[in-house]
């Protein structure tokens, strides 16, 4: 019999660096903040797309970003309480999209 020997998928909570990311931001007092949103589970979390055309189809074309590195952003997002990073969601349509993903 042989034995097959097959690399371990990283867990889903193990951190593995995205790059650079395109990171939707909104206006503030201070100037630019990240927009962080609600997971289906209620959790917040920091979101992140690999490229404009991704960010552009789940949020709009209207949607200013900046570009941070993973690092960065996480060290933006849990001093607020987003410890959870996700990269290129999936948002439902507009329908639906607040019961799935949601703007705070």
């Amino acid at each position: 019999m042989s034995h097959h020997l097959y690399a371990e998928d990283p867990e889903p909570a193990d951190r593995v660096p995205a790059g650079l990311l395109f990171v939707p931001v909104r206006s503030g007092p201070a100037g630019c903040t990240a927009r962080l949103f609600r997971t289906p589970l209620g959790g917040r979390t920091a979101v992140g797309f690999t490229s404009p055309q991704r960010l552009a189809a789940a949020l709009g074309c209207g949607q200013p970003w900046v570009r941070l590195s993973e690092p960065a952003l996480r060290a933006l997002a849990e001093p607020v309480g987003a410890t959870v990073l996700t990269v290129d969601p999936r948002l439902a349509p507009e329908v639906s999209r607040r019961h799935h993903l949601q703007a705070v």
